[in-house]
């Protein structure tokens, strides 16, 4: 489908509004630059930048990028004969290679993890943001295996899966403080996956497997 005149626009002005935002952001801290600022800066007026953003967190973790659904729905979209455990495994795999910007591999993602390292307000973000995941993803496990109430696998592999996720976002935190680049990044945090998949018992990374 072909994106229209007035869609085109709307995403050039999204996208406008979260740029300058997080260059103000880097250059000044996160607390320190209120919406009024932003918007002056980004040429709109507030009420127009709530209309993209509804908070001003959204402006460095946009609801459609940090989703708390990302987890849940990587396993809905898993493929024949693949289980849950291995279907994010993998796709953190592909982000990996790709040097993806969903796990911050881009050249001068260091400042914008420094502001956010600083912000209390992200950081309890993100770690809410990381419990809604799980909670998600145990919800799509319990509903496609017919798990009864007081069945506990779909909430302990999806614990399993959320911790593994969440230590994959924090090894490239600590790395790019160490001020390590994208590629050597990429290379150590595939090496730690691979060493995640040996800890992790067969009864977790055979969870959900997808009839084919």
């Amino acid at each position: 489908m072909t994106e229209g005149l007035r869609e085109r626009k709307k995403r050039q002005t999204r996208q406008r509004i979260s740029e300058v935002a997080l260059g103000l952001f880097v250059e000044r801290g996160f607390e320190r630059v209120t919406i009024a600022e932003v918007a002056a800066a980004a040429e709109v007026s507030v009420n127009t930048l709530y209309n993209y953003y509804e908070a001003k967190e959204d402006l460095v973790l946009p609801p459609d990028q940090a989703s708390p659904q990302r987890l849940a729905d990587i396993v809905r979209a898993r493929q024949p004969g693949e289980s849950a455990a291995r279907a994010v495994l993998d796709r953190l795999r592909d982000e990996l290679r790709r040097r993806d910007r969903s796990v911050g591999l881009t050249e001068g993602f260091g400042r914008v993890f420094d502001m956010m390292r600083a912000a209390p307000t992200l950081t309890a973000r993100l770690e809410d943001l990381g419990r809604q995941m799980t909670d998600a993803l145990a919800t799509v496990l319990a509903e496609e295996a017919g798990a009864a109430p007081d069945d506990q696998m779909p909430r302990l592999v999806a614990g399993q899966i959320g911790w593994f996720h969440s230590l994959v976002y924090a090894e490239i935190g600590r790395r790019i403080v160490a001020g390590e680049k994208p590629d050597a990044i990429a290379e150590a945090v595939l090496q730690l996956l691979g060493l995640v998949e040996e800890l992790l018992s067969e009864q977790a990374l055979g969870y959900a497997v997808r009839e084919r």
